[in-house]
């Protein structure tokens, strides 16, 4: 949560009405009275209800009745204003928690100690789902002023305190908050209805963001990310300290007129020039594949899918910095794949990138240093064009993750992040489901004959039982058979690669587990196969084995409960 507290004057009226009116934008709706001094006092409901006007002047007249009775001993300013906002990740509060938050601010502040009877007179006002506005006049009732202050600092004090009541998003403050993670500046009322003017969906503030996202998903120093900033048609500037090192930089559009500049810190606390260096330092530039018969280079895209495919298991077992890391350069690779996906993707990619961007917002610090694969995997992709295959093996290792992501936040209660994973999910579903089946149908048309079939039903029965019959009865089985059979054609045992393919990552949350399967086999079945000698030792060691995936479901640990869109 994040409290803002300003003294806006004398006019009490001026600031009630407004909390009460229909907001600049008709952003103000449903405006009501959850808590006050006074529990009989007149409530104005909407502006446009039956006898707004009348009610709103009784609650200006009645806060205002200390300052009148205080005459000339009225402090200036008397009006105290403070508005309380919700994490844009937190779950909606009552009214009856905003109540008791409004009432914890007024006593910690000294506006209105509790058990005080001559404490200022106050209204806690709720016109939107985030947040409340207090609005208070500083004369007690014994005509004296409130000893309220260093009020910001008691309030933030008392916010950390009622995150925890509540169970909200821990929000950093003092000396850690620049070190938290990712927080998106919104655009100011003025930038969004410039945007308006010009016929524009998102305003300067954000079309710079997105692009600066996208050029640091690709850069792998910041010469190279400069560079791409610049080649995506930004005007850039940095500043340099007087000893020669870099301080910072700003961008602005390539408009007509005077630039209008925008720091990275002013974009997103983690596009500001520090927050990238981590960034770039904790990249791994890719390697040669390790056992490769060829030591050519590793097929990037299948690497970045393979590395997704873990982050459900961080998500679910690691620490929230380590967890942060993995969702921060996840992110970063739903910002790349609209520059290498065809066009007829990018709008779905474009707008997954955007709605994960909420999704993956939370306030625990990054280690980035736990996401190293993926990122490596992330800049390689630049330097390797995407086939239909590639690309929806790491969207359907995407879609996977974003249901990870969603569980964990389902977990916390924070239901923006679960309503924003939702909106990743109906994109990324979208454009897996236009490019999926081109590659999958290819597949199909080398299936083998009948009695392979036969053959790699059987071994599908034996090492997974729990999931053949749905495996068997879906449209991507012949494609898995395929898969199966140009993995055996280059020494692998079906068994043994669809045990492994299996291991990799949970079923569970598959909407087609074939489809799941053919990608994971295909990249394992480019590893180099395993000697006879070594195919003998695994043999063996499956035979003693005390237990196998084939009994694995029957004992699986309960999972939480899962909720949107299945994969």
């Amino acid at each position: 949560m994040i409290a803002n507290i300003v003294k806006p004057g004398n006019n009490t009226y001026g600031i009630v009405k407004y909390l009460f009116d229909k907001g600049r934008a008709n952003e103000h709706t449903n405006q009501h009275i959850v808590a006050s001094w006074d529990d009989f006092i007149p409530d104005p409901g909407p502006y446009d209800s039956l006898g707004h006007k009348q009610r709103l002047d009784q609650l200006a007249k009645a806060l205002d009745l200390r300052v009148k009775q205080a005459g000339d001993k009225a402090p200036e300013g008397h009006v105290w204003h403070c508005s309380v906002r919700a994490a844009p990740e937190d779950r909606f509060l009552t009214d009856s928690e905003w109540a008791t938050i409004a009432r914890r601010m007024v006593h910690v502040t000294g506006i209105a100690p509790t058990g005080d009877p001559d404490g200022c007179r106050w209204v806690a006002v709720r016109h939107a789902d985030d947040h409340i506005h207090i609005v208070a006049t500083k004369v007690r009732g014994d005509l004296r002023p409130p000893r309220n202050w260093n009020d910001y600092h008691r309030a933030m004090t008392e916010l950390t305190a009622i995150e925890k009541d509540f169970g909200l998003t821990q929000v950093l403050r003092g000396p850690e908050a620049a070190a938290g993670t990712p927080t998106a500046k919104r655009p100011t009322r003025a930038e969004q209805e410039k945007a308006n003017r010009q016929g524009c969906d998102v305003t300067a503030r954000e079309r710079l963001r997105h692009t600066v996202r996208a050029a640091l998903s690709h850069a792998t120093n910041l010469d190279e990310f400069f560079n791409l900033l610049s080649d995506a048609g930004l005007q850039v500037e940095t500043r340099t300290l007087p000893s020669g090192d870099l301080q910072g930089y700003k961008v602005a559009l390539p408009d007509d007129g005077p630039p209008i500049w925008y720091s990275g810190s002013s974009l997103a606390t983690d596009l500001s020039l520090p927050q990238i260096r981590q960034r770039l330092a904790a990249a791994d530039a890719p390697t040669a594949l390790a056992g490769s018969p060829t030591g050519r280079r590793p097929n990037a895209w299948h690497q970045a899918a393979a590395a997704a495919e873990r982050i459900p298991h961080h998500l679910d077992h690691a620490d929230d910095p380590a967890a942060q890391a993995h969702l921060t350069v996840f992110s970063e690779v739903l910002y790349a794949l609209p520059a290498h996906a065809p066009a007829h993707l990018r709008a779905e990619l474009h707008r997954a990138a955007l709605a994960f961007e909420h999704a993956a917002h939370t306030r625990a610090r990054a280690d980035h240093q736990h996401a190293r694969a993926l990122r490596g995997a992330l800049k390689g992709m630049r330097y390797q064009p995407a086939d239909h295959t590639s690309l929806a093996m790491l969207l359907d290792a995407a879609i996977l993750v974003v249901l990870a992501a969603q569980r964990r936040s389902t977990l916390r209660h924070h239901d923006r992040q679960v309503a924003a994973a939702r909106q990743t999910l109906i994109h990324l579903q979208a454009a897996y489901d236009q490019i999926a089946p081109t590659s999958l149908a290819a597949l199909t048309r080398h299936r083998p004959t009948d009695g392979t079939i036969h053959r790699y039903a059987l071994v599908l029965c034996e090492v997974l039982p729990s999931y053949a019959e749905q495996i068997l009865t879906e449209d991507a089985w012949p494609a898995l058979t395929a898969a199966l059979t140009a993995a055996e054609a280059v020494g692998h045992s079906p068994a043994t690669v669809l045990q492994q393919a299996a291991q990799q990552c949970s079923l569970d949350d598959a909407k087609s587990a074939s489809e799941v399967l053919v990608w994971r086999i295909q990249r394992l079945g480019e590893r180099h196969a395993p000697s006879p000698m070594a195919r003998a030792a695994q043999a063996r060691s499956t035979q003693f084995a005390p237990q196998s995936v084939a009994s694995e479901p029957a004992t699986r640990t309960p999972q939480p409960p899962r909720t949107g869109r299945s994969r």
